[in-house]
């Protein structure tokens, strides 16, 4: 399998990597952690090299306790930590009204770190992420910070996720960035501006919500009923009558590539990305291994450069709503 590398860190990754946040958090009631644990660890076996997590995925189990994704994930990778990247990220703390409070300070960031280590288990991360940019705090206190973190071996290289291109440029110019973490899918293509900055300054892109929150794999629709206020999907717009019928132009240009290609519309559609750029890393996540598995084919779909103009060009044409899903991550 090719691999993809993290922008100017030179780390090296598979082409898909596997959003753990699903399996604690916004997807439902938390799992247990050992079949979380379990769910991450056959991702591995899988082929799967590239975890990304974050001090704020935490749900609330049944029983009232809180069950912490870089718990999860530590236990998990554990076994196998010199064979795996782990991104974890700092800066967000979600309160209940679905909202979150940012605090980039360098001293916040500091009891991060550690926390974040010890859930990890692991004496270092490799990449670490600015969760949201933070107004109180210039990007070049935030990197650096990051610079002396590197130097500690604390983290192998940083990023920013929900980056804007002035401050990637300023944070950029004080401790080199090695990815953005933005939202990505064929419904949600306002980061493709920051293309021609990431190019320039060696930058990976890794996409979150590759697949609309789910939309774009088909198997959910208006009528699908999440799990409650555990579940961020529930109100996003693409479930609703009007976001299907705007979208089904495009879900049926996807079905018929998946006929054609003997794969899934899961699967084309990450597929599209891989193919649109070489420094996208998709990072989709599920608590199935067999949707792990599926998405981790999509790499193998090669989708042809005519097929992904085509589908840029249905794009352009399309009146989509703004599926951005819900702010909060």
């Amino acid at each position: 399998m090719d691999k993809r590398v993290l922008g100017k860190s030179g780390i090296e990754v598979s082409p898909l990597g596997m959003g753990c946040m699903g399996i604690t958090h916004a997807s439902g009631d938390p799992m247990p952690d050992d079949e979380a644990a379990s769910v991450v660890r056959q991702a591995h076996e899988m082929g799967y090299t590239f975890f990304d997590t974050a001090e704020c995925y935490v749900g609330t189990c049944a029983d009232g306790t809180e069950a912490h994704n870089e718990d999860v994930v530590g236990k998990a990778l554990a076994p196998v930590r010199d064979e795996v990247v782990i991104a974890t990220k700092f800066g967000v703390t979600h309160v209940p009204d679905k909202t979150i409070l940012v605090d980039s300070r360098p001293e916040v960031i500091r009891i991060s770190v550690e926390k974040s280590l010890r859930r990890l288990r692991t004496d270092h991360i490799d990449l670490y992420y600015q969760h949201r940019i933070d107004p109180k705090v210039e990007p070049e206190v935030v990197a650096d910070t990051m610079a002396d973190l590197i130097k500690e071996g604390k983290i192998r290289a940083w990023g920013i996720s929900e980056a804007t291109e002035e401050y990637l440029r300023r944070a950029d110019a004080v401790c080199p960035v090695s990815a953005v973490q933005n939202r990505y899918s064929m419904m949600t293509r306002w980061n493709e501006s920051l293309f021609p900055v990431l190019e320039e300054l060696n930058v990976a892109f890794v996409a979150f919500s590759p697949m609309a929150n789910g939309f774009l794999t088909g198997a959910y629709s208006h009528n699908t009923r999440f799990e409650g206020a555990q579940d961020y999907r529930d109100g996003m717009p693409q479930y609703t009558e009007e976001g299907e019928r705007r979208a089904e132009p495009l879900m049926r240009f996807v079905r018929e590539l998946a006929e054609l290609h003997a794969a899934t519309p899961a699967q084309v559609s990450l597929s599209w990305m891989l193919e649109k750029k070489p420094y996208i890393i998709p990072i989709p996540g599920s608590r199935k291994p067999e949707r792990l598995l599926e998405n981790l084919g999509a790499a193998e779909v090669g989708l042809t450069d005519d097929e992904v103009a085509k589908i840029d060009g249905l794009l352009n044409g399309l009146d989509l709503m703004v599926f951005g899903g819900h702010t909060v991550r």
